[in-house]
C-alpha cells in the first residue's frame, strides 16, 4: 500500500501534464500551408538571398502570402518559376536570365602602380587604404568577389582581373555585394554593349592612371545619343534595348576600349 500510493500520484500526474501539453498544442499550434513545404523543395536550397529573403524556405513562405512572384529566384531561372507556379496555381511570369558583369579592365599592364600596398589582402581592406593603383576607381585585384560567389562562378585571371563563367553565374548578387568600389551589376544576357570603366576623373587624369579608362571624349554618345550619354566624365548607358545595331561600330572607335561589346569567358 505504501508503494502503490505514490505510484498512483505520479501517474495522475503525468496524464495530467500530458493532457495539458496536448491541449496546449492544440491551442497554439501554428497551422503552416502545405504548399510551403513543397515550394521549398522545389527551390534550389542555394540560399544566397538573390530573390530579397533570407533563404528559400523564407522565399517559399513569402510567394505562398503573396509576397513575392515565381520567377524572383535568378538561382533556379525558368524551370523553378514553372514549378512553383504550378503549385500556386498562378502564372509563372517572364524570366530574363542576367548575368554578372565586371566595370572595369584596369588590369595589372593597363592600371598603373601608385605604390607597394603591404596590408591585408582583401579587396575591402585595401578600398579603406587607398590600394595600390592610381585609380581610385578601379579594381584592387584581390578577388572578394571570387570568395564570396557560391557557385565558383568567378576566378581571378592571369591579368588581375575577376573573370565571370556565364554558365555557372546565376546573377546571385553575391559579388555585386562584395566589391566595394562597385565594380559588378548584373545585366540582361542579350545586353552586348557595356561600359568598362567606373573612373570619374576627367580625360587626362583617368588616362594616366589606367590606359583603359574612359576618357568623355564623348564618340560613343555622340554615334547613339538615345542610348548613351555622358555624366561625370563617364560614359552611361541609360537604355541597352536602344542601342541600333548598325551603331555598334561606331560605339566601338573609342579610343581607348572603355566601352564595347562583352566579351564571353567560359573557362574556369
Amino acid at each position: 500500500m505504501d508503494v502503490l500510493v505514490p505510484i498512483l500520484t505520479m501517474a495522475g500526474l503525468g496524464f495530467l501534464f500530458s493532457t495539458g501539453l496536448v491541449l496546449a498544442y492544440k491551442k497554439l499550434r501554428v497551422y503552416e500551408d502545405p504548399k510551403i513545404e513543397k515550394i521549398s523543395a522545389a527551390l534550389p536550397q542555394a540560399n544566397c538571398g538573390a530573390c530579397g529573403y533570407s533563404g528559400c524556405r523564407a522565399f517559399a513562405v513569402a510567394l505562398v502570402e503573396g509576397k513575392a512572384e515565381p520567377n524572383s529566384c535568378p538561382v533556379g531561372g525558368e524551370d523553378v518559376a514553372n514549378q512553383v507556379a504550378e503549385i500556386l496555381g498562378v502564372k509563372a511570369g517572364e524570366v530574363i536570365k542576367k548575368l554578372a558583369r565586371l566595370h572595369c579592365r584596369g588590369s595589372h599592364e593597363a592600371a598603373k602602380d601608385r605604390g607597394a600596398y603591404l596590408g591585408i589582402s582583401t579587396c575591402l581592406a585595401a578600398h579603406l587604404l587607398g590600394g595600390n593603383k592610381q585609380c581610385s576607381f578601379g579594381c584592387l585585384h584581390f578577388g572578394d568577389c571570387a570568395r564570396v560567389c557560391p557557385f565558383d562562378a568567378i576566378y581571378m585571371g592571369e591579368e588581375g582581373l575577376p573573370l565571370v563563367i556565364e554558365e555557372k553565374c546565376t546573377a546571385c548578387g553575391k559579388c555585386v555585394d562584395a566589391c566595394p568600389r562597385n565594380l559588378f551589376e548584373l545585366h540582361p544576357v542579350s545586353q552586348e554593349i557595356i561600359v568598362f570603366c567606373r573612373s570619374l576623373d576627367r580625360g587626362a587624369p583617368s588616362r594616366k592612371a589606367c590606359k583603359n579608362a574612359c576618357i568623355a571624349c564623348g564618340i560613343c554618345a555622340r554615334a547613339c545619343p538615345d542610348a548613351i550619354i555622358m555624366e561625370n566624365n563617364l560614359a552611361v548607358i541609360t537604355d541597352y534595348r536602344k542601342i541600333d545595331p548598325e551603331k555598334i561600330p561606331a560605339i566601338e572607335k573609342c579610343p581607348t576600349g572603355a566601352i564595347g561589346r562583352m566579351e564571353k569567358d567560359n573557362e574556369g
